[in-house]
Formats: structure tokens, C-alpha cells, sequence
């Protein structure tokens, strides 16, 4: 038996529909369905998709998360019938934004996927940050400033790569890379161009298939209240117009004599 066979059967059961229609529903004999329900047999990307599609459940949660354990009325519907974990609400009806913390962010790659984990990490109301699933994550480094080290990034889900803007921040939880707070850049097929605000780091290709989450920037949560020390790029330009000011201020003096 398997986690993807027990599902089926749960889903099944709980639509109240015979293995032979679920079958034919599929297009395949119900001789071949019953295989992958007592899991003697793996189903093939197109009849996983069949079955995501039926069940209005995404193919991620139906292979990797025991559905007989979570409430698949409270979980987010997005489109094409994609759904991602649970949320929980306060009694106002507000979503509750769920703070991966610095000691949590280790077990995120692994665990954000998974109904238990997520609903483990603490949880705040931000009323005002409007519709959408929001979570917060933290920051790490010096490469987008101001955001300091220790300051969490409240970001909203995003649901296609397509909905992406040049030049806007988000968070990306990649297989390789981990969790990044970049500004994207869609200027590479089939990739995206990640930049970092401090010139001292260079930008870097993420591959599309690289990505597992997307969290577009939508405030920040900090505690510093240290006096931002201006940049030497922001040095140098007040020196040119001061300058240029300078140089026109001559050429006044220079044609009125």
C-alpha cells in the first residue's frame, strides 16, 4: 500500500462513487484502476493529472499528504483546481499568517508541504495586508537592504510564474538555493534572474523548474531603528548635482558681467 493508493480510496469513499465509475470517468478499465488503489501498480503522469483534476485536488498533495488527517474544505482554492496546505482563521474570519521563524526556516524546504509543520509555526493577523495566503520568513544577510538581518518579509502566495514583476522582491523557496529575498527579473526563458539591492553581490539564474514557492513582497516586520547610513552610489550623485549646480551657477554669474 501506498500514501497515493490510501488517498484514492479515501476520495473515493468520500464522493460516494464505485471503483467502476471513477474508472470510467478516467477512461481506463476498472480492472486498471483497482491496481492503483491497492497499490500493485503506479499510475502515469496523464491519469494522476485525470485524477487531480476529478477530485479538484492538486497532484503534490495527493502523492506526498495524508488527506484522511486535514479538512480539504479549509484549504485555499486556486486556479486549476491547484490547492496548497490548510489555513486557520481567528474569529473575525481573518487569516492567520504563520511565521517561519530562523530556528524553524531549517525544516521549511522539507516541511512546507506538510499539513503538521506548517500548522506548528506561530501565527499573527496583519487585517489590512487584504485578500490573498500570506507568510512571513525571515531575513538573512546584508543583500537587501534596508531589510536587516533578523527581520521577517511578510509575502503573498503566488500562484503563477506568469503573475512575476520585473523588478519587484519576493521571496523564492527553491530545491537548491533554499529560501532567497531577491528582486526577479524575467528576462531568460524558462528562468528567472535574481538581484540582489547591494551591488556587492551578483545577480544569478534560478531555472523555473528550480522552484517550489513564490511569496511576492508585502511588508516588513523589523526592529531596528538604526539611522540608514547613506550608500556611496547615493554619495556620489548628490556630489554631481552639487556640482552641476555649481557649474550653472557660473555660467549665470559668467554671462551677466
Amino acid at each position: 500500500m501506498s500514501l497515493f493508493s490510501d488517498n484514492i480510496r479515501a476520495l473515493r469513499v468520500k464522493h460516494k462513487i464505485s471503483q467502476e465509475k471513477l474508472a470510467e470517468n478516467l477512461s481506463i478499465t476498472r480492472g486498471r484502476y483497482v491496481k492503483y488503489e491497492d497499490g500493485t501498480s503506479e499510475a502515469p503522469y496523464d491519469i494522476l493529472k485525470k485524477i487531480a483534476l476529478y477530485f479538484h485536488m492538486s497532484i503534490d498533495l495527493i502523492l506526498s499528504v495524508d488527506i484522511r488527517k486535514i479538512d480539504v474544505q479549509n484549504l485555499i482554492k486556486l486556479e486549476g483546481n491547484r490547492l496548497i496546505l490548510p489555513i486557520q482563521v481567528d474569529s473575525f474570519g481573518e487569516n492567520f499568517i504563520e511565521i517561519v521563524s530562523q530556528k524553524a526556516k531549517a525544516g521549511y524546504l522539507n516541511g512546507y508541504a506538510d499539513p503538521e509543520y506548517i500548522e506548528s509555526l506561530q501565527q499573527i493577523t496583519l487585517p489590512f495586508l487584504g485578500p490573498g495566503k500570506h507568510r512571513g520568513f525571515p531575513v538573512e544577510g546584508d543583500s537587501m537592504p534596508p531589510h536587516e538581518d533578523g527581520s521577517i518579509i511578510i509575502g503573498r502566495y503566488v500562484e503563477k510564474l506568469g503573475e512575476v514583476m520585473d523588478g519587484k522582491t519576493y521571496i523564492l523557496i527553491t530545491k537548491n538555493e533554499g529560501m532567497v529575498y531577491k528582486r526577479l527579473n524575467k528576462n531568460k526563458k524558462n528562468a528567472l534572474v535574481l538581484e540582489s539591492d547591494n551591488s556587492f553581490y551578483p545577480n544569478y539564474e534560478v531555472k523555473a523548474s528550480d522552484i517550489l514557492e513564490i511569496w511576492e513582497y508585502e511588508c516588513n516586520i523589523g526592529r531596528s531603528d538604526k539611522k540608514q547610513e547613506m550608500s556611496e552610489t547615493g554619495a556620489m550623485k548628490d556630489l554631481l548635482l552639487e556640482l552641476k549646480r555649481e557649474v550653472r551657477e557660473i555660467k549665470n554669474n559668467t554671462s551677466n558681467t
